[in-house]
């Protein structure tokens, strides 16, 4: 009973889902309905299961729901737990989506993008639903990658908006470098279990410390991949600056996205893996150190800000670095209930943010009253002007990310100029050639050779990323470029014991048969938009191309490796295959994928999004 309940909770969202996408866009009811009736009845059953479940004396229950492919060496299994954790999390996400769904009815109602705003926030709640209920980091990865384009999604839902639009791909930007975490932690796991370990397993603290005895580097390596990943998606420092800009969506997406729910999955994936991470002091210094300074700096900024919404994500921000800090000394029951009342706050704050607006003038007219005392008249005055302006330029966080992370993949993608349509067919293609002769004939290489090639290999596909992620003329030449480079990767990791001809396949079928039919579409739309189609601006195509817009989202996204294609299953298996000692080849690797990945939305979002670049469409004001 209690696996037919799990798999109820998890597959109610996903039929919302589907309904939604069938619905006429016309019938705004229904659509609307179908959204609150899926998070209410889910809401329902699973208050009915939890008295059900605490009665018995909380069990923890795993489900191994179905393996997806095996070989000898290899199970990529989906997994479903069910903790106190999941417990708190999935009470606390299918009221707000409730309450939110409800809310949205009404605030958009008449909006044009009505329906696509519904169908995103379902995707979202299954997203939300998997992700809380995973029961390992394979399983977990599929949540995590559709909670990312939802937000893509949600952030860039006015998509005549230049602001929203451009927000929408730097936040999508930082997920990606959360998801090297993922895949890096993923990939040392492999190593130091054996096999795709379940979070069940991680309980067991007899079983871990018999693991990390004598592999201390190996685990803290993990541990400060998944505490990359937290920060990244939680908005901690150094990564604290998207948020804020995350709020050029919807209010009610921004209350139940970026106040609430998504990020708190930071400290969703620190409440998981706690068992493994608890006895690495340095570690749990690292956390409290990177809550405190968030905690501070999010303070600070928050007391400057103009913007009502953006008071409320530094404030959350705040608070969030305070859950990493009683994580970091333990106090995990506490971490659930301060993130149970962050998140109804937040969700409160962001709702009413609009009426706040008017209170404050009406309030600032008639009742002013200027405060006599504050913190800040008992400091110095260089430190209290230093921090002010500090606060202003929010700590030039989002400076800060540019130039050490952005711009320098920019500048050297666009220094790699010799990748051209030309020089693909009369050099690369060959090369490739003679690398698969080389693989076929990989037992007659001497070794010192042979340890080199794949390194060698994933350094020509990471170049071919980087240059379509900085390619700005040519939209065919980008894409092409990123089908490139997963054959370059997939070349890379065969020379390596145990990786058989048919892996490869898996992994390439799905980026051969999306990426070609990608590229189709783009020259459909060259051939119709001959002079506005290049990646300098954005163009908005998708008011006169909607169904090319859509065929072109989703190659893209089984470009990404996301779980619409077996390319999914085939980034887990070739990061499975590589060494330990591969360190080189495994960063390259989850490099070349996360670059990838963003390129991929770079192009969708210049070319389908933003203003239409014909003027007899109106022109929208650049934010929202």
């Amino acid at each position: 009973m209690n696996n037919l309940l799990i798999n109820i909770f998890i597959f109610i969202p996903f039929l919302g889902f589907v309904v939604s996408l069938l619905l006429s866009s016309k019938t705004e009811k229904y659509i609307a309905r179908t959204a609150f009736l899926t998070s209410g009845l889910n809401l329902i059953l699973f208050v009915a299961f939890s008295i059900y479940w605490i009665s018995f004396g909380m069990p923890e229950l795993n489900i191994k729901e179905i393996v997806l492919y095996e070989t000898s060496n290899y199970e990529f299994f989906i997994d479903f737990y069910f903790d106190k954790i999941t417990a708190v999390y999935m009470f606390v996400g299918s009221l707000l989506t409730f309450l939110i769904t409800m809310y949205s009815k009404y605030y958009l109602h008449r909006e044009e993008g009505f329906k696509r705003f519904f169908n995103t926030i379902l995707l979202f709640y299954f997203g939300y639903v998997f992700t809380i209920f995973s029961g390992n980091f394979e399983t977990l990865f599929v949540g995590w990658e559709i909670l990312g384009i939802s937000s893509f999604l949600l952030i860039a839902f006015y998509r005549n908006r230049y602001l929203p639009v451009r927000n929408a791909v730097k936040v999508f930007s930082i997920y990606r470098i959360g998801d090297v975490g993922i895949l890096l932690a993923m990939w040392a796991s492999h190593h130091l279990w054996h096999e795709n370990v379940t979070f069940l397993k991680l309980n067991n603290y007899e079983l871990v410390h018999e693991h990390l005895v004598g592999h201390t580097l190996v685990g803290t390596f993990i541990s400060l991949m998944i505490l990359l990943a937290a920060c990244a998606k939680s908005a901690q420092i150094p990564f604290s600056s998207w948020l804020p800009r995350a709020m050029e969506g919807p209010t009610p997406s921004s209350a139940i996205f970026y106040g609430s729910l998504s990020v708190h999955f930071g400290v969703f994936l620190l409440l998981r893996t706690y068992p493994f991470w608890e006895n690495q002091i340095i570690v749990r210094i690292l956390i409290g150190a990177v809550g405190l300074s968030s905690a501070v700096i999010g303070t600070l900024i928050a007391r400057v800000q103009s913007s009502i919404k953006s008071q409320i994500a530094y404030a959350s921000i705040a608070q969030i670095g305070l859950i990493f800090i009683e994580l970091s000394f333990g106090l995990d029951y506490l971490a659930l209930f301060h993130f149970a009342g962050n998140a109804f706050l937040r969700t409160y704050q962001l709702l009413v943010s609009p009426s706040i607006v008017s209170y404050l003038i009406k309030e600032q007219f008639y009742h002013f009253i200027p405060s006599t005392k504050s913190f800040e008249n008992n400091l110095p005055r260089r430190l209290s002007y230093t921090t002010y302006v500090l606060g202003l330029k929010e700590w030039n966080l989002d400076a800060f990310m540019n130039s050490v992370i952005f711009r320098p993949l920019k500048k050297i993608g666009s220094s790699l100029n010799f990748l051209t349509f030309t020089n693909l067919s009369y050099f690369f293609i060959p090369a490739y050639l003679i690398g698969v002769c080389l693989w076929f004939y990989k037992s007659e290489i001497p070794l010192v050779v042979l340890n080199f090639i794949p390194e060698i290999f994933a350094s020509i596909g990471l170049l071919s990323a980087l240059k379509a992620f900085s390619e700005r003329s040519s939209p065919r030449l980008a894409w092409l470029l990123l089908i490139t480079y997963h054959y370059w990767v997939a070349l890379a990791i065969g020379f390596n014991d145990n990786f058989e001809f048919i892996d490869t396949l898996l992994y390439l079928s799905g980026i051969s048969i999306l990426g070609g039919l990608g590229y189709l579409a783009l020259n459909l739309l060259k051939k119709r938009e001959k002079i506005h189609f290049s990646l300098n601006e954005y163009f908005g195509h998708a008011y006169e191309y909607p169904f090319l817009s859509i065929i072109v989202l989703l190659c893209g996204l089984g470009l990404m490796g996301f779980p619409i294609s077996p390319s999914f299953i085939g980034v887990d298996l070739i990061f499975s295959h590589i060494q330990q000692p591969q360190i080189y080849l495994a960063t390259v690797a989850s490099l070349s994928f996360v670059i990838g990945g963003i390129a991929v939305v770079r192009i969708y979002a210049r070319l389908f999004l933003g203003p239409h670049v014909k003027k007899y469409h109106s022109t929208a004001n650049k934010s929202s």
